[in-house]
């Protein structure tokens, strides 16, 4: 991967003209960025971090080699609970909407899955979490409130749907990022790819699984929104571990063979 050319950058984030008619969002990382001279752009609504001093080659890089972390707190973030109290009817609602087989998905562990609409295509895709007694969704930013709007619309009458909005979202990514995050919770070191569930870090009641959208070993971390930074201020302590931006999270995405909603998949 080389450093990012205009038109990718143009491709990634808002238009000048789009950014001034909205008022950007900013995620509980946002002075943290900034204390690590992070550069902002507009992404999906949020002020974002594109890059740091590193450069985006050398995230790219540091990320293969030891273990980044990504601020994804724009994304989405809902409950479905089922109202029959039986987790089973809350993967059968949801299967109407999704064409992946989420009965089968067993409490603690998880699924990559895509919206679709009645043509087949894909309105966005998602991953769902079986925590037990109800489904956790992770939804991405551009699309979330679209994607409210269809589970209210189809499942409320089996589902309340809750958006957890008071959270944050952290991705620690590569070979390293194991051995970081197993100084905080040693439990995660037994946790195969695709499991999920409730963890414990630094006494935060987080939701942990070990997935991750750049080819590598790595854990996505949802954690209460204010003590965001208290963790990622942790996990940064350690030396293996570096802040990386928007364009390394695109560029590691493409050499995994990774797609990007709106990009490389949509409604056609």
């Amino acid at each position: 991967p080389g450093e990012w050319s205009p038109e990718t950058v143009r491709s990634l984030v808002m238009s000048a003209s789009d950014a001034a008619s909205v008022v950007l969002k900013r995620t509980p990382l946002y002075d943290l960025h900034l204390a690590h001279g992070g550069k902002m752009v507009p992404f999906a609504g949020y002020e974002m971090p594109v890059q740091y001093p590193m450069g985006v080659l050398k995230e790219h890089l540091h990320t293969r080699a030891g273990a980044g972390l990504f601020d994804v707190s724009h994304m989405g973030q809902i409950v479905l609970r089922p109202k029959s109290g039986k987790v089973e009817d809350a993967a059968l609602a949801l299967e109407r909407l999704v064409p992946q087989d989420i009965v089968a998905v067993a409490a603690g562990r998880q699924r990559y899955a895509q919206f679709t609409n009645t043509d087949g295509g894909i309105l966005d895709d998602l991953m769902v979490a079986n925590f037990g007694d109800h489904l956790f969704l992770v939804v991405n930013a551009a699309c979330k409130a679209e994607d409210e709007a269809l589970l209210r619309t189809h499942l409320s009458e089996s589902c309340a749907i809750e958006v957890l909005a008071d959270r944050a979202l952290l991705a620690l990514q590569g070979p390293k990022a194991a051995e970081a995050l197993s100084r905080l919770c040693p439990d995660v070191a037994a946790m195969k790819f695709m499991d999920a569930g409730p963890r414990q870090l630094m006494g935060l009641d987080c939701f942990v699984s070990r997935s991750g959208y750049t080819g590598e070993d790595g854990f996505e971390i949802s954690v209460p929104a204010a003590a965001a930074e208290k963790l990622a201020t942790a996990l940064l302590a350690d030396k293996a571990v570096a802040p990386i931006g928007l364009g390394a999270r695109d560029s590691l995405r493409l050499e995994a063979g990774l797609c990007l909603y709106g990009h490389d998949i949509d409604t056609a």
